[in-house]
C-alpha cells in the first residue's frame, strides 16, 4: 500500500524556544498537565538524522501528542584543513526544511481539531516559550517526514 493513500489528520504547532528537548518536555508537562515521555528509540531518517521523540497518549480527550525537535546535528566525514583541522565539522539538518527557524514541532493527532486554539493559547502562556503558532501541514513539501 502506498503512502499516497494514507490520510492522517493532525494539527501542527511550531515552537520557538531556547530550551533543550527534555527541559521543554518537562516544562510543558508542568504547565499544561501533560505527561510527555521520551520514546526508547529515536526517530531515524538516515545514517545522519536521528531525533529524540517525546510522546503522550491523552486517553481522556482521545489525543496523541508528539514533541520533536526540528534540527539534528551530524558529524561530517570529510577532514577540515586550516587552523582547526583536528576538530570535527558538524552539519545541521532539518525535519521540516521549509521552516528552518522553528526549534520544535508539536503534533496533535485527534478526531476533532477544534481544540487547537485553546491548546495554542495555553502553550503561549508558558514563560520559557518565545512564540508558538499553527502550521497547515497540508502545505508542507516534507509532510511525509511528520508521519511516524
Amino acid at each position: 500500500m502506498s503512502l499516497d493513500f494514507y490520510e492522517d489528520s493532525f494539527a501542527l504547532i511550531a515552537l520557538h524556544c531556547i530550551l533543550e528537548d527534555f527541559t521543554l518536555a518537562y516544562t510543558i508537562n508542568k504547565h499544561l498537565k501533560c505527561n510527555f515521555k521520551r520514546r526508547r528509540k529515536n526517530l531515524v531518517f538516515s545514517d545522519t538524522i536521528s531525533l529524540p521523540v517525546f510522546e503522550w497518549k491523552d486517553t481522556i480527550n482521545d489525543r496523541y501528542w508528539t514533541l520533536i525537535a526540528n534540527t539534528s546535528h551530524s558529524e561530517e566525514s570529510y577532514t577540515n584543513t586550516g587552523l582547526f583541522s583536528d576538530e570535527p565539522s558538524y552539519k545541521k539538518q532539518y525535519l521540516v526544511p521549509e521552516h528552518k527557524n522553528v526549534d520544535y514541532f508539536m503534533k496533535l493527532e485527534q478526531e476533532d481539531l477544534d481544540s487547537e486554539g485553546s491548546i495554542l493559547k495555553s502553550i503561549l502562556a508558558i514563560p520559557k516559550i518565545i512564540t508558538a503558532y499553527t502550521i497547515n501541514a497540508d502545505t508542507l513539501k516534507s509532510k511525509n517526514n511528520l508521519i511516524f
